[in-house]
């Protein structure tokens, strides 16, 4: 925050929020004081680099290489990742993992390879280092997936952590996704990415990096296979692309380059080679399995930038129920807390809060909290005069309480990298649940302030424990709404074990997907927003995090009738499906946007409820499998380099492909389609691929491909499940597993596994199981055949 900063903001909020800009203006300098006297001064440093190859000892799943100026530590676990440690960097302790690290693989041995260099050859990864500390990770037939060339340090003359460079090369066809939520993604192109949480303090768009949720987390697919690599380092850093060139003609091949730097921290780093579905499998059994989220969390929800009242609420739910509208929760933001900002209810504006949630329940809506991590300092305020009991919250090096400018004035931070701390937190999540509460989204957990100048609230020299390690908020900025999450989820849980808590936050880490979800935050409310909200969401999955949904309609501004729309489409088919509503721009539910818009949105909200078993479905597997709902179009041939370079388009589980609109004025789109065959879901019109196609795009509906043979559950005209089978093209078979969730609760589902075939001129569908093949147990209605005909369970004739 600069005095232009500040004037600007005088300008635009007038009085209140001259006092706020001079609160963070302090609170900056504040900032800079204590890291100026906390954190050493940079002064001197001296390079290194590991020199070369003295010894190496062998040991279980690969061995210790010994260098001139270091020793890189080379593991293969049994489940086929790699780990690469240097300097005596072990892989615990690790916020992204989520347990102990695997056990290593006993087939994998340390053994001399040729120069002079050493080598680990394991099932489906051959793992090679060079005699001047060089990794070359290999597929098991040899070819070259990644190199990493020797790191370099520069470390501080007079001791102390130091800082390091990493470069690696990939194949020239190598395309890079991932890094966390990028707003220009779901293909990150050549360019710098920073990896630090940030709130941008303005609504985004596909320019801004960073964001909310960064991961240094990198998925590359070219051809000759894919892998994941993951630096387990939460520092500041940067991560400089570039994608390369294959030489034409008898011309030489560039290879794609990654060039990483951390501001400190140890070099360690894991990598999984195999198919993407393989990749993202091996890494949920690292960071832990996505957790599933309570059914109705997959139906539609509202927020609002302040609803106000009681009555303000009332008026919302009822206005979407004389409509037609399925809803399935309301999200309340800041404004219905008193001065204290958490953990406390607004009596006058919201005098009978839990009443009000019985109310919404009874109609099947549910109520979800904000929660914010800042603690308003005030005596007399029970957060924080227990939270001053419990030694929880952040200080300096000297000792001192941090203090940050959120909402009304001074605030502090609990530290969520303290296991105390975390079970405290926990634990007051009582009066949400006593107030009617069935969900909690965290904001400004990176953590920001509230204001818009998108602040930091933390010098990088504030203390933490670090979960008895000690360090400063350089190692824990990152982590810090992970942790958050941790504890919100941990503590619900043993507030209400029988239930699945709903919990998903703005910001996070690897491994988040452990305790929930996350969403945008605020994304611009243009046509360049709506792109960004596909990138997020699809980078995110392909990170591990599969549950995640941008705010449909953007946060600023009041986006056009048309755009409201195209948005709201494609939200209602990612995974968390939320609109967002500001009355300062004068419109935001569906039925301000007039009637055309009101019926079209009505018909996206129900195809929405008809296809909530299918996202059931999806989020079982997510948590079996690491495999995100919202996949990008290459998940099942990353060989096809035209599927890789689409972005405009996904796969929502194996069974559909969904060709959102993203540009105005758009009512035919082209659509490139995977191999197979494909059918419009509206239509019934069949397309083989792979290739591309021009299809429909009307006003009313975005197109939505189903591939054949596939079967999903659905719901059916009675409310009850119903299979929905595509026939399978002449020749081949098809099928589907579908999961029926058993509630709410911890209890094992039952899964189903069909399988869909021609018979002579008839679609026969079966359920498989244990005891051979019998009948499937809901009723089938088979489409893509002539007429697309509801008939008897498990059978159709052309």
């Amino acid at each position: 925050m600069d005095g232009r900063g500040l004037v600007r903001a005088v300008m635009s909020v007038g009085s209140a929020g001259a006092v706020q800009g001079v609160r963070t203006v302090r609170a900056a300098w504040r900032r800079r004081r204590a890291d100026a006297s906390g954190l050493p001064p940079r002064g001197a440093e001296r390079a290194r680099v590991p020199g070369a190859v003295r010894e190496a000892e062998p040991g279980p799943g690969g061995g210790v290489v010994h260098f001139g100026r270091s020793r890189l530590r080379v593991l293969v676990t049994v489940n086929g990742a790699v780990f690469l440690g240097w300097d005596g960097a072990a892989p615990e302790p690790s916020y992204a993992l989520a347990g102990r690290c695997p056990e290593p693989d006993p087939r994998a041995v340390l053994e001399p390879d040729t120069d002079g260099g050493w080598r680990v050859v394991a099932e489906r990864v051959t793992v090679t280092v060079s005699r001047h500390g060089a990794v070359d990770v290999c597929t098991p037939g040899g070819v070259r997936l990644r190199r990493d060339l020797p790191p370099r340090w520069w470390e501080p003359s007079a001791g102390g952590p130091g800082r390091w460079m990493q470069r690696s090369e990939v194949a020239a066809d190598a395309r890079f996704f991932g890094l966390g939520g990028r707003a220009s993604g779901p293909r990150l192109r050549g360019g710098t990415y920073r990896l630090w949480n940030t709130d941008p303090g303005r609504p985004f768009g596909p320019g801004d990096d960073p964001l909310h949720l960064t991961m240094p987390v990198q998925l590359v697919v070219a051809d000759a296979g894919t892998h994941l690599v993951f630096h387990d380092n939460s520092w500041d850093g940067t991560v400089v692309l570039r994608e390369g060139e294959e030489g034409a003609g008898s011309g030489h091949d560039r290879p794609g380059g990654s060039e990483l730097r951390m501001a400190g921290g140890p070099l360690r780093s894991w990598v999984v080679v195999g198919t993407p579905a393989r990749v993202l499998l091996v890494w949920a059994s690292l960071t832990g399995a996505p957790a599933v989220p309570p059914a109705w969390a997959l139906g539609h929800h509202h927020a609002r930038r302040g609803f106000g009242s009681e009555q303000e609420v009332r008026r919302t739910v009822t206005g979407y129920q004389e409509r037609g509208l399925p809803l399935d929760a309301v999200h309340l933001d800041v404004d219905h807390f008193d001065e204290h900002q958490v953990f406390t209810v607004d009596r006058d504006r919201f005098p009978k809060l839990p009443v009000l949630a019985d109310e919404l329940r009874r109609d099947g809506i549910h109520l979800v909290s904000v929660v914010d991590p800042a603690v308003g300092a005030a005596p007399g305020n029970a957060v924080y005069d227990s939270g001053l009991a419990e030694d929880a919250f952040v200080r300096d090096a000297t000792g001192r309480l941090v203090e940050g400018v959120v909402g009304p004035g001074e605030s502090v931070y609990p530290d969520f990298t303290h296991a105390r701390v975390r079970a405290w937190w926990g634990g007051l999540y009582a009066e949400r649940l006593a107030q009617g509460f069935a969900g909690f989204w965290h904001d400004l957990d990176e953590p920001t302030s509230s204001t818009a100048f998108g602040e930091p609230t933390l010098p990088r020299s504030a203390r933490h424990a670090l979960d008895g390690r000690g360090g400063d908020h350089r190692e824990a900025h990152n982590v810090y709404g992970l942790c958050m999450a941790r504890a919100a989820y941990e503590g619900v849980r043993e507030l209400v074990p029988e239930q699945r808590p709903f919990v998903f936050s703005r910001s996070g880490w690897a491994g988040l997907q452990r305790y929930g979800g996350t969403w945008s935050g605020g994304v611009a409310s243009g046509w360049p927003g709506l792109r960004a909200s596909l990138a997020l969401v699809m980078g995110l999955g392909l990170c591990g995090v599969p549950y995640s949904g941008p705010d449909v309609g953007g946060s600023d501004g009041s986006p056009s009738p048309e755009l409201f729309l195209r948005w709201f489409q494609l939200g209602a088919y990612l995974p968390l499906f939320r609109t967002h509503a500001d009355p300062r721009a004068g419109r935001g539910e569906p039925w301000e946007f007039g009637d055309e818009v009101l019926a079209h949105a009505r018909a996206a909200l129900l195809e929405r409820r008809r296809l909530l078993p299918y996202f059931v479905t999806l989020a079982h597997l997510a948590r079996r499998t690491g495999a995100p709902y919202v996949r990008p179009l290459w998940w099942g041939s990353p060989e096809d380099r035209g599927l890789r370079d689409c972005g405009d388009a996904f796969l929502l589980g194996d069974a559909l492909l969904v060709a959102p609109v993203l540009d105005p004025g758009t009512d035919r789109r082209a659509v490139r389609l995977p191999r197979g065959v494909w059918y419009d879901t509206v239509t019934q019109r069949a397309y083989e691929g792979p290739g591309q196609v021009l299809v429909d795009a009307p006003l009313s509906r975005i197109p939505v491909l189903a591939r054949a043979g596939a079967v999903l559950p659905v719901r059916g005209e009675d409310g009850g499940p119903e299979l929905e089978v595509w026939a399978p093209a002449r020749g081949r078979a098809g099928g589907g597993l579908v999961v029926r969730d058993a509630g709410d609760g911890w209890g094992e589902p039952e899964t189903e596994r069909y399988v869909a075939r021609w018979e002579g001129r008839e679609v026969v569908v079966e359920r498989e199981g244990e005891d051979g093949v019998r009948e499937p147990s809901h009723p089938v209605r088979i489409r893509g055949l002539a007429q697309g005909v509801s008939l008897p369970p498990g059978r159709a004739q052309m």
